[in-house]
């Protein structure tokens, strides 16, 4: 029997990955990594460790997340040392949850191995700090793409009623809706958000507005996946700490108000 380590690979930035993630990689014989990892990490693999993509975009999967779990245990179960690199972090939606409990059921051993998470290190990165004591004590990761928008599957009023900043991932095509549901629960319009496209990246590029003009200054601009919408007062810090711009002037990064 092998072993598999559920490895969060960090947001974009292959020096974020942590060292025990690092150690991950460079000891698997096999390595399932998907789409927003890093491909520099993989050079840390061993000469004959197999590499298999599984990445998946808005509209095009690779591999069916069923297919991924058989792959881990087929191999863990041929002796092998496999490592699922994902980015961000395994258990903030990276299914991670969903791989440990397929291999738990196998009775394969396992280990988590956390991963720095989009939605700080993107934030981070914009000049960003998603709690501030003047301006956020209370913080939420939602996930923007859920079916149709099910009410009952995200609480819209709580959001906008009982938390001061959000780290929305993969919504930009639902980006009008979320502005929608945000306001009409009672969210100001002129709640500042920010928009990270590539976040943590020699081309990251960030777009400012708020919840009454967003949508449009990101289609105008043409902001497209993979990004990272932040919603709060904290966004206004930008202005003040944006570090990244400074260090890469030649980027893509901007500010639209």
């Amino acid at each position: 029997m092998g072993k598999v380590y559920l490895v969060g690979a960090g947001p974009g930035e292959p020096e974020l990955i942590t060292l025990k993630g690092l150690r991950c990689i460079k000891e698997a014989d096999v390595i399932l990594y998907d789409r927003l990892v890093n491909e520099e990490l993989l050079s840390y693999a061993k000469d004959d460790a197999e590499l298999i993509f599984c990445g998946k975009s808005p509209e095009c999967h690779t591999l069916q997340q069923e297919r991924i779990n058989e792959l881990l245990v087929e191999h863990a179960i041929n002796g092998k040392i496999v490592t699922r690199l994902k980015g961000g972090d395994p258990f903030v939606f990276g299914r991670g949850g969903e791989e440990a409990e397929e291999l738990y059921k196998h009775g394969i051993p396992f280990e988590i191995v956390p991963g720095i998470t989009s939605g700080i290190a993107a934030a981070a990165y914009a000049g960003i700090p998603v709690t501030h004591r003047e301006l956020s004590s209370s913080f939420a990761f939602v996930a923007g793409h859920r079916k149709d928008f099910e009410e009952d599957n995200i609480r819209w009023e709580a959001l906008a009623k009982g938390v001061d900043t959000f780290a929305i991932y993969m919504g930009v095509r639902n980006l009008p809706f979320i502005q929608k549901k945000l306001v009409e629960f009672g969210k100001a319009k002129e709640t500042p958000v920010a928009v990270i496209n590539w976040g943590t990246t020699p081309v990251q590029r960030t777009v400012v507005g708020t919840l009454d003009n967003i949508s449009d200054i990101v289609k105008e601009e043409g902001i497209e996946n993979p990004c990272m919408i932040i919603v709060g007062e904290v966004v206004r810090m930008r202005e003040k700490i944006k570090w990244f711009e400074e260090l890469n002037p030649k980027g893509l990064s901007e500010v639209i108000d």
